[in-house]
This record gives C-alpha cells, structure tokens and sequence, in this order.
C-alpha cells in the first residue's frame, strides 16, 4: 500500500504539473505575433524552472534514463513540443515520438510517449539514411536524392498503402532544415532489415534512403499510434542544428488558455508505470 500511495503521488503530481503547462501555453489560434518578444523557456531564463520540472517529472515517473534516452534530449523535444501547441501545429496532443540519432543505430533509440498518461508505449529501433552515417548517423539534409535523414520538429501526416506497405507521411516544421520532408517521400514505415536478428548477423540494422524505418510488424501499432497530428522529434548533437532550429532557440508566451483533461489518474490499477513496451 505505501508504494502503491508513492507512485499516486508521483503521478497526480505530473498530471498537476502537465496540465499546468498546457494552461499556460496560449491561445493556437492567435499564434506568434513575435518570437523575440517572449521569454525564453531555455534552461538560463527565469521562466524555465516550471517546464523543467514538468518535464523532469514525466522523464522520472516513466523512467526514461532506464531506456536510454538522455534527460536533455527530452527537455528539448518536450519544449518543442510546446511551441508547436503554441502555434496550433498539433493536433494530437497527447503523443510525443523521439527519433534520438545521437545513439547508436544499435540501440532502442525511437520513443514514443504518451504524455498525459506518462507511459513510454513503444521503444525500439530506427534506422537512419545509408549516407548519413554508418553506425551513427552524423550527416543530415534537407536535399531530394541526398539519401540522409533530416532533424529537427515534424508533425505526423496522413497514412497511405505503398511499395514499403503501410506508410505515414510527415510535415516538416523547420524552414530550411526539414520541411522538404514530405516531397523528398521521407515516411515512417516498416522494415524487415531493422530488428534484433538483423543486428545478430550483421552487426547493424538496416540503412534506408532517408527514412524513419522501424521493424517491421510492429510499424502499424506505431502508425497508429502517433499518425494525425502529433509531434515528433528527431535529435542529434549537431551544431549547425541546434545553432539554427529556431523551435529549439525560440520563445513563447505563457498565457492562460488552453487546459487539456487529464486522464492519468485512470492508470491507478495499472501500477502508474509503464507496464508492456513494445520492443
């Protein structure tokens, strides 16, 4: 019973904490009238601590680090996150997807979290385009033919039925940087290339031409999952990127407006943790 009480605790709180943010995030219908104007919600300024520790809470509660993913790396998809609600780009609110290339291709470095709920619902590979890096990816564009992946903030699209089966489609959010995503046919899809038995034999899973590619048979939950709207956050430690995402170095005002119902009070019976990830 007492840890039954702790995890309570821990879980009302970020709930209390989420809905917060979302009630300071502003009206997504009036957008940015001037990013510069705003405070920044950067770890220096005096306005971060409370987006911080909402974050820091759900990074916690979900145990994040256990999984591989690095606190930063989620402080600054969970802020761009915000921005995109901000300006009314995401519809789907309740999903964040992190696609962290600052791992190891060996590693289970795609992220799919759901937010109000504060469970991690899937967490397994993703390769990188065949020029963008062997192991790592280290090399990015936003150039048809250019065979690499892009950075940076993207919004899911709609699905369609292709040569590589059931695909999603992306809309890039960042000028210069990613929003050619869409007539480059850069998709999220199945691959039967990237899996654990793939990395047995070769000692690496599968490249693509730029896409997202995930294991094949568990693509579809993932589609379906994140598809119509929600945000999704490929990372790298690349300078030039996060010299010049203007979602990673923007602002945005904190005005109450929206508040979105929070539903993570009904995982109770389920322990507050994440208790199936999918591989």
């Amino acid at each position: 019973m007492p840890v039954i009480l702790k995890h309570l605790g821990k879980i009302l709180s970020v709930s209390f904490l989420f809905i917060s943010v979302q009630s300071f995030a502003g009206d997504p219908k009036k957008g940015l009238p001037g990013e510069k104007s705003f405070p920044s919600l950067l770890s220096n300024s005096a306005n971060s601590p409370f987006l911080k520790k909402t974050a820091d809470s759900i990074y916690d509660l979900i145990s994040l680090g256990h999984y591989g993913l690095d606190r930063e790396v989620f402080f600054n998809a969970y802020k761009g996150y915000q921005v995109l609600v901000n300006r009314g780009s995401i519809r789907k609110r309740n999903v964040l997807t992190i696609c962290d290339y600052s791992q190891s291709s060996n590693n289970k470095r795609l992220y799919v979290i759901d937010l109000l709920d504060s469970r991690l619902l899937f967490n397994t590979f993703v390769s990188h385009g065949r020029n963008s890096g062997n192991e790592f990816a280290t090399s990015f564009s936003n150039h048809n033919n250019s065979n690499k992946s892009s950075l940076g903030f993207m919004v899911t699209g709609d699905t369609y039925s292709g040569r590589a089966g059931y695909c999603m489609r992306f809309n890039g959010m960042e000028a210069g940087i990613n929003d050619r995503v869409k007539s480059r046919g850069i998709v999220l899809h199945g691959s039967r290339f990237v899996n654990e038995d793939i990395l047995s034999i070769r000692g690496l899973i599968g490249k693509s031409l730029g896409c997202p590619a995930v294991p094949f048979g568990s693509h579809t939950k993932i589609i379906d999952a994140i598809k119509g709207g929600s945000c999704f956050f490929v990372n790298s430690p690349d300078q030039w990127y996060v010299s010049n995402s203007r979602i990673l170095n923007s602002s945005f005002d904190l005005t109450p407006s929206i508040q979105i119902e929070n539903t993570a009070a009904s995982n109770a019976d389920n322990g507050f943790l994440p208790t199936s990830v999918a591989k």
